[in-house]
Order: structure tokens, then sequence, then C-alpha cells
């Protein structure tokens, strides 16, 4: 399993690959293929993916 983890400045981080995420509550998301964004800033409605909420919250960060 190869995954690529990009950090965009102010903004997500980019996940290439095949990989999983387990949520808080305990619930499995497992992704396959191109690209998909992380949140990092804490206000996406449908974390832990992005959902552009950075943008509208000013979020800061390199």
């Amino acid at each position: 399993m190869s995954v690529k983890v990009t950090v965009i400045p102010n903004g997500p981080y980019l996940v290439e690959g095949d990989f999983k995420v387990t949520k808080a509550d305990g619930a499995e998301v497992a992704h396959q293929g191109e690209k998909t964004a992380l949140c990092r800033c804490g206000h996406s409605a449908n974390k832990p993916f992005c959902d552009g909420a950075h943008a509208r919250q000013g979020f800061k960060a390199e």
C-alpha cells in the first residue's frame, strides 16, 4: 500500500493512494484510488474529509 500525503498551505491534507480512516466513533472509511482531501482546520461538516470550510473560516497554517 503506497500513500502520498501533501500538506496544502492554509488548506487540507491531500492524500493519494489506498488507505482507510478510522473515525472517532470507530467507523472505518476506506478510500481507493486517486486523491481525497482530509480536513485539518476542524470546521468541515464532513469530517474527516475537507469540504472547503477552511477558506470560509480563514484557516492559516503552513
